[in-house]
């Protein structure tokens, strides 16, 4: 069972839809804080669609949790993540973090998914996939990967250089049905339709 964390849903924000507060809720991760972010970035505006990720990570002998949430309205895709910190400079004991980000429908460039199916053979269509990666990029974080140059002669011991590719990657998350369920497979699709509607009437 994923522990616990934080004050009851019922002393967070009341300003946003029940189910996303719900499924803040069942995430289970400072669910008030999580919400309080969200009411301050997503501003009143309606809440046409919604992902809530929550992620558990292990850094060496670290555990560490995330949440990440999801929220499209009629003008913008709302970006909010929150994770757990050890003692730093700026505090003596562990502590949590929150951050939001709101970006206009107009400026996200691109919304990639990539469906992993078990047993392709037997796909019935409309099945959801075994995992889902949805990435939404607006040009704000790329991701670049170098290798070593060649010229193609395999005896030319010469330096080439760099070549490389950019790929832009603002946000990714990874939902998988083993280890997420399928119910949360359903409901990134569903998200993500949304979404790429939302980004061609942009």
């Amino acid at each position: 069972m994923r522990e616990r964390h934080g004050t009851p849903l019922s002393q967070a924000s009341a300003g946003l839809p029940r189910g996303l507060r719900a499924d803040v809720e069942r995430a289970g991760y400072y669910p008030s804080i999580v919400c309080d972010v969200l009411d301050v970035a997503v501003a009143g505006e309606e809440t046409q669609a919604y992902l809530v990720y929550p992620e558990t990570t292990f850094d060496r002998d670290e555990v560490r949790r995330h949440v990440t949430v999801l929220v499209l309205t009629p003008t913008r895709l709302v970006v909010a993540h929150a994770d757990d910190h050890e003692p730093d400079a700026l505090s003596p004991e562990p502590y949590a973090s929150a951050s939001t980000e709101a970006v206009p429908l107009h400026a996200v460039q691109s919304v990639v998914l990539s469906h992993a199916v078990a047993r392709p053979e037997k796909h019935r269509p409309g099945a959801a996939p075994r995992e889902l990666t949805l990435t939404v990029s607006w040009g704000v974080v790329a991701r670049l990967d170098l290798e070593p140059a060649t010229c193609g002669d395999p005896e030319c011991d010469a330096d080439h250089g760099y070549t490389g590719t950019t790929t832009a990657e603002d946000i990714s998350v990874r939902i998988s049905a083993d280890a997420e369920g399928a119910e949360a497979v359903t409901a990134a699709l569903a998200f993500a339709r949304a979404l790429s509607a939302a980004t061609v009437r942009r």
